[in-house]
C-alpha cells in the first residue's frame, strides 16, 4: 500500500553569516547594496611565491568572543565560522532551545573541503618532527562533518545531523536537504548551511595550479568581475551561513518572523567534465526547471536569480546559456547578480551565504548590484544588475550553486503568504 505524504511548507526564520562584508544579516546586506568590496590582499600568509596574491578573507573575527581559547584551538577556522554562523542565526530567529523538543531540532552544515588549514599544519608537524607530533585533535579538526556535530553538541540538539560534500554546491545541497526533512515532517526545525576556510597556502595554490583563480596582483578590488568581459578567473573567498528553516506550522506557534518561504529545490549533475561547465549549461538548465517545478512555479514567476556567477570565462556563458533556455524571453525581464563580485567564492559555503542575500532581496524588493561590470560580453547579454543595487518588486527568485565534479543546485524562495 501506498503511504501519501502530506508535504509541509517550510519558512525561514533565522540567517547568520560571517564574511568579508560583515557578520551580521543587516550589515552584510547593506554592505552587498553599496556595492562595498571585500577583496584585498592576502594577510594570513607570505604570499611572495603565489600567482595570486588577494582573497576575500575575513581579517576582523575573534572567535574568542564566542567561545573560551581553549575550545577555539581544538576546532579548524571552518569550524569556528559555522558555529558562529549558527549563534548568529539562533539569536536572528529568537528561538528558545530550552523550550522545544529537541530531538525535532537537526543541523545539516557542510563545508567543501573541510579543515585544509588542519591539514596543513598537522602534516608540517608530520614531515618535521615525525609521526608522534600529530596532534589527538588533527581528525576530528579536520573532517568536514565535525561542523554540524559541534553545533549539536553545543545545543542539545537531537534531530537529523549530518553533513553534504558537493564542492561548491555543498552548503546548497544541504539547505535543500534540511528543506525535505522538514518536508517530510522527520523535523520541526533544521539548522542548516556551510562554512569554508581556504584561504591558506595549500587553498590558493591549489587552485593557482589549475589556473582557476584572477592573477590580477594589481587591482584586487576588481578581480570579481563576473559576466565582464575581461574576467580572468575567480577569488576565493572564506565564510560561513547557517539559515533556520521551520515548518510554517512550527513557526506560527512560536509567533516567530518570517522572512521568506522556501518554495522549491532541484539536483542535477553536469555528466560533463571534473571542473569544466557543460558549455550549453544543460545540468543547470534542468536544475532550475526542476527547482521550479518542485515549487509549483512557472518560468514568469521568478523576479531574480542569484547566479553561481564565478567571474570564470566558461562558467558565466554556461550559467547565461542555462538561464536563457529556462526562462526563453522573460530571462531579459528579471534581475541577474553574482554575489561573488563582492567577498569571493565562498566555495562550500558560497550558496548558503548567497541565499541569505536571496532571502533579503526578496523580502526588501531589492537587488544588489554585480560590481566591476566595466566591458559587456556578447556572450553575457542579461541585465546583470551592472555596479548599482535595484529596487524592483520580488515575489520569488532563485539562487544557483554549482561544484567541481558537476553538481547543481537551485533553490527556489519566495515572499511568504499565509
Amino acid at each position: 500500500m501506498t503511504k501519501t505524504i502530506e508535504l509541509k511548507r517550510v519558512v525561514i526564520t533565522g540567517m547568520g553569516v560571517v564574511s568579508p562584508l560583515g557578520h551580521d544579516v543587516q550589515e552584510f546586506w547593506q554592505n552587498l547594496l553599496a556595492g562595498k568590496n571585500g577583496i584585498d590582499m592576502i594577510t594570513g600568509f607570505d604570499t611572495k611565491e603565489f600567482t595570486t596574491k588577494f582573497a576575500g578573507e575575513i581579517k576582523d573575527f575573534s572567535p574568542e568572543e564566542f567561545m573560551d581559547r581553549k575550545e577555539s584551538r581544538r576546532m579548524d577556522r571552518f569550524t569556528q565560522f559555522a558555529l558562529v554562523a549558527a549563534e548568529k542565526a539562533i539569536e536572528h530567529s529568537q528561538i528558545d532551545f530550552d523550550n522545544e523538543d529537541k530531538d525535532r531540532i537537526g543541523v545539516i552544515v557542510s563545508s567543501g573541503i573541510g579543515g585544509m588549514q588542519t591539514f596543513e599544519q598537522q602534516s608540517r608537524a608530520l614531515f618535521e618532527r615525525g609521526p608522534r607530533r600529530i596532534s589527538p585533535f588533527f581528525i576530528p579538526m579536520m573532517i568536514a562533518d565535525i561542523a554540524p556535530g559541534r553545533i549539536s553538541i553545543r545545543y542539545g540538539l537531537r534531530g537529523p545531523n549530518f553533513s553534504t560534500v558537493s564542492a561548491c554546491a555543498s552548503s546548497s545541497h544541504a539547505i535543500g536537504e534540511a528543506f525535505r526533512t522538514i518536508q517530510r515532517d522527520d523535523a520541526d526545525v533544521m539548522l542548516c548551511g556551510g562554512a569554508e576556510a581556504t584561504v591558506t597556502p595549500m587553498g590558493i595554490g591549489g587552485f593557482n595550479a589549475m589556473k582557476a583563480l584572477s592573477t590580477r596582483n594589481d587591482e584586487p578590488q576588481k578581480a570579481s568581475r563576473p559576466f565582464d568581459k575581461q574576467r580572468d578567473g575567480f577569488v576565493m573567498g572564506e565564510g560561513g551561513g547557517v539559515i533556520i528553516l521551520e515548518s510554517l506550522e512550527h513557526a506560527l506557534d512560536r509567533g516567530a518572523e518570517i522572512w521568506g518561504e522556501m518554495a522549491g529545490v532541484g539536483y542535477t549533475a553536469d555528466a560533463h567534465h571534473i571542473t569544466a561547465p557543460a558549455p550549453g549549461g544543460e545540468g543547470a538548465t534542468l536544475a532550475m526547471q526542476k527547482a521550479l517545478r518542485d515549487g509549483d512555479l512557472a518560468p514568469e514567476d521568478i523576479d531574480y536569480v542569484n547566479t553561481h556567477g564565478t567571474s570564470t570565462p566558461y562558467g558565466d556563458i554556461a550559467e547565461t546559456n542555462a538561464i536563457k533556455a529556462v526562462f526563453g524571453d522573460h530571462a531579459y525581464k528579471m534581475n541577474i547578480n553574482s554575489t561573488k563580485s563582492m567577498i569571493g567564492h565562498l566555495l562550500g559555503a558560497s550558496g548558503s551565504v548567497e541565499f541569505v542575500a536571496t532571502t533579503m532581496s526578496v523580502r526588501e524588493d531589492a537587488v544588489h548590484p554585480t560590481i566591476n561590470q566595466e566591458e559587456p560580453d556578447s556572450e553575457c547579454d542579461l541585465d546583470y544588475t551592472a555596479n548599482e543595487y535595484r529596487k524592483r518588486p520580488v515575489r520569488a527568485a532563485i539562487s544557483n550553486s554549482f561544484g567541481f565534479g558537476g553538481h547543481n543546485v537551485s533553490i527556489v524562495v519566495k515572499k511568504y503568504q499565509n
